[in-house]
């Protein structure tokens, strides 16, 4: 029942509900006020689940695991004293010495959780961190080991952090350039830069004799690289960083995401994907022409030019977006029955991997005075 009273309250606290979706419990389903769905053409469009494709099995991981569910994160043993943590979003790895734990990373999404895992099988302390790259959601929870550990990164990392101070990142207490091996307690650990990839300082982190590599945010196991290539700074480099991952003799490699530890046979997967996307975007960008979106400014750039630069890039988007999803792949599947998300997050990768491609690539030569421009030229 409502009166004009009511009616009358409403518009003054209308900040508090937007829409009531009565239940059959009485629970009312209220849309945030955060939640803005009529932008249109200037705001971004909300997935339907049932738009999508069943993503496949083998992606899920831990994230169904019951211990995972009820303890907030999953740990598994790889090989001699080398442990796997994931939190079903974020994952990491710990070694165990027999006289202190080198903690690699700390994401603060497994926060104390990383802790209880470590608590679960050994009681040594951690007296060594590793930090992969100075991203907070991998190194946000590093304070936790307390002010008396020995931290090591790049120096690039160390540099940024010094930067941009967080008091949960402490400055690293111990560098390299290049390369370094961490030795406690004879277990020994490789660290190696080969320059900006998913951001600078991010570093290889390799157990030898147990055969693990640690490289963050370059792939993702069973899954497709997040939007916009993992947002990755350098995407020469982060293409470069899946052959340099294959040079390692690995059995398992953790990628800082999502809910798997991978092997060989993903990061060949994920190669072959970045690899589909890039060979696309380079027909896209020889196929698809600027004059046609031009065209219809008729012939007054002013500030439509804008509209018409946006409909270009969308248009080559979308062709590499449609040739990477239709395309078979080496298996016999397509990519989004290899990959959990690969039809979300195709569109974004593939925009990133043209602008990357045009800013960080050779565009094969210059327009010339006569106006022509060499074979393979693009804008």
């Amino acid at each position: 029942m409502s009166n004009s009273k009511d009616d009358h309250d409403h518009d003054h606290h209308h900040h508090h509900h937007h829409h009531h979706h009565a239940h059959p419990n009485g629970v009312c389903d209220c849309i945030p006020k955060w939640f803005i769905d009529n932008l249109g053409q200037v705001g971004l469009p909300y997935s339907k689940v049932e738009d999508y494709a069943v993503p496949p099995e083998e992606s899920y991981g831990s994230l169904f695991l019951p211990d995972r569910i009820k303890n907030g994160y999953h740990i598994k043993e790889l090989n001699d004293g080398v442990y796997w943590v994931s939190g079903g979003w974020y994952d990491c790895m710990f070694v165990c010495t027999g006289n202190g734990v080198i903690a690699v990373d700390a994401p603060p999404s497994l926060g104390e959780r990383l802790l209880d895992a470590i608590a679960s099988v050994t009681d040594e302390p951690v007296t060594h961190m590793v930090y992969s790259h100075w991203h907070a959601d991998h190194v946000g929870a590093a304070s936790m080991f307390g002010p008396n550990i020995k931290r090591i990164a790049h120096e690039k990392t160390a540099e940024l952090l010094t930067r941009f101070p967080d008091k949960y990142r402490p400055v690293p207490t111990e560098t390299f350039s290049k390369d370094a091996t961490l030795d406690v307690n004879g277990v020994k650990l490789d660290l190696s830069y080969k320059g900006q990839n998913h951001s600078e300082g991010n570093i290889f982190i390799y157990a030898p004799k147990q055969k693990v590599l640690t490289a963050i945010d370059i792939l993702a196991p069973g899954w497709v690289a997040f939007k916009d290539c993992d947002s990755s700074e350098n995407i020469t480099g982060w293409i470069d960083a899946h052959d340099q991952i294959l040079d390692y003799d690995f059995d398992a490699i953790i990628c800082g995401h999502v809910s798997r530890y991978g092997t060989r046979e993903d990061v060949l997967t994920a190669r072959e994907y970045t690899h589909d996307i890039i060979r696309f975007s380079r027909e896209a960008l020889l196929e698809v022409e600027l004059e046609y979106f031009l065209k219809e400014l008729g012939g007054t750039y002013k500030g439509a030019f804008r509209a018409a630069e946006e409909n270009y890039f969308s248009a080559i988007t979308n062709l590499v977006t449609k040739n990477v999803l239709e395309v078979t792949t080496s298996n016999g599947q397509r990519w989004a029955e290899r990959l959990n998300g690969a039809d979300v997050m195709t569109k974004n990768n593939a925009y990133t991997m043209i602008q990357k491609i045009r800013l960080e690539q050779s565009h094969n030569g210059y327009v010339q005075r006569d106006g022509h421009h060499p074979e393979g030229f693009f804008l």
